[in-house]
């Protein structure tokens, strides 16, 4: 968005404009906010801001004879220059303290705690994804042969989250995976694979039986999770108590849009790489049927350098000031807990 610059009263009016919207859903006449203002300003002066802001991208008339609403401009403008700096408040504190105290620092007990927290202190859809596997490091791996041909794959990285895949393979199994234990606990499978697809290469590999199992084995589980990540969602219900999505078609495209959560891991990749807590808001999510909401993260970390993403997604009318608030506490204390444990 091109830089927009307003005055003191300008920013009172919008940021009045869009604390009343937010609370009510209904547009905002210029005569509420007149006896809201700290200069006891007249409606006509109000009204003549409010069109100068309209002008400007920042606000929007439903109808002609209707008050003003915020567009997602007016959003991104009142997120980047007008949230209130208050510290998380004491009774969210205690709540988020002793429900993440139970979790300890077992990343697969946060993965399915922290969604539902969020969920419920912001009354929106609360979300937790996972780092890429390929940035998992190596702790354990074992091959268990289910069938002639079908093993199962099991996978421990250093956070203790264990990752599974059925492959068909042959071999020593045992021998592999101890083989591939001793040779790369410690790396990542980013780079495991690098070394074993240099083996592959290698003239002795086609010699070695044991080597070549593991060779085999190894590449095969990397290639098929190397991209995967999980991401949990709690609280989709939440959506249907907003009006916005009252009309059955938008609802149904918005579920379709969770169930299909590829789409989702997708927006919040663009996020990667930038510190903090990132807002997107309706049309920057790129999205159609994503246009009506506005998605909040924050990166955690894990002990073994893996980055993942953590939040909420609710419509544009949210509590920006409390989402963004309760977000970045919630991702600090989880990276704490989560990175002193087995550190």
């Amino acid at each position: 968005m091109e830089a927009t610059v307003l005055d003191a009263r300008a920013q009172e009016i919008l940021k009045r404009i869009i604390a009343s919207y937010i609370l009510t859903g209904e547009p905002v006449g210029s005569r509420l906010i007149a006896r809201m203002t700290r200069e006891g300003l007249s409606s006509a002066s109000v009204r003549n801001v409010m069109s100068d802001l309209e002008e400007m991208g920042l606000l929007a008339q439903p109808h002609t004879s209707a008050g003003r609403v915020p567009t997602d401009k007016g959003y991104r403008y009142y997120v980047d220059a007008l949230l209130s700096q208050e510290g998380i408040g004491p009774d969210d504190r205690a709540f988020i303290d002793t429900h993440l105290t139970r979790v300890g620092g077992e990343f697969s007990e946060a993965i399915e705690a922290v969604p539902k927290l969020l969920s419920i202190l912001t009354r929106q859809v609360g979300y937790l994804l996972s780092p890429p596997i390929a940035d998992a490091v190596l702790k354990h791996i074992e091959f268990v042969r289910l069938h002639e041909r079908r093993v199962l794959v099991l996978f421990v990285d250093a956070s203790e989250v264990v990752s599974h895949r059925i492959l068909d393979a042959a071999g020593d199994l045992e021998r592999a995976g101890r083989y591939l234990v001793a040779e790369f606990a410690g790396l990542t499978l980013s780079e495991i694979r690098s070394r074993l697809v240099a083996l592959m290469a290698e003239e002795k590999a086609a010699f070695d039986r044991l080597l070549q199992s593991a060779v085999t084995l190894g590449t095969q589980y990397l290639d098929a999770e190397a991209g995967e990540r999980r991401m949990v969602m709690e609280g989709t219900t939440n959506i249907m108590k907003h009006p916005e999505f009252a009309d059955i078609e938008t609802m149904r495209r918005l579920f379709e849009t969770f169930e299909e959560r590829h789409r989702l891991v997708k927006l919040l990749d663009r996020c990667i790489n930038r510190p903090g807590v990132r807002v997107l808001i309706g049309s920057e999510t790129a999205d159609p049927d994503l246009g009506s909401l506005s998605l909040v993260a924050s990166p955690y970390h894990l002990n073994d350098g893996g980055t993942g993403w953590l939040g909420i997604l609710g419509p544009t009318r949210m509590e920006y000031d409390r989402a963004v608030t309760l977000v970045d506490y919630i991702s600090r204390i989880v990276s704490d807990l989560l990175t002193r444990h087995g550190a």
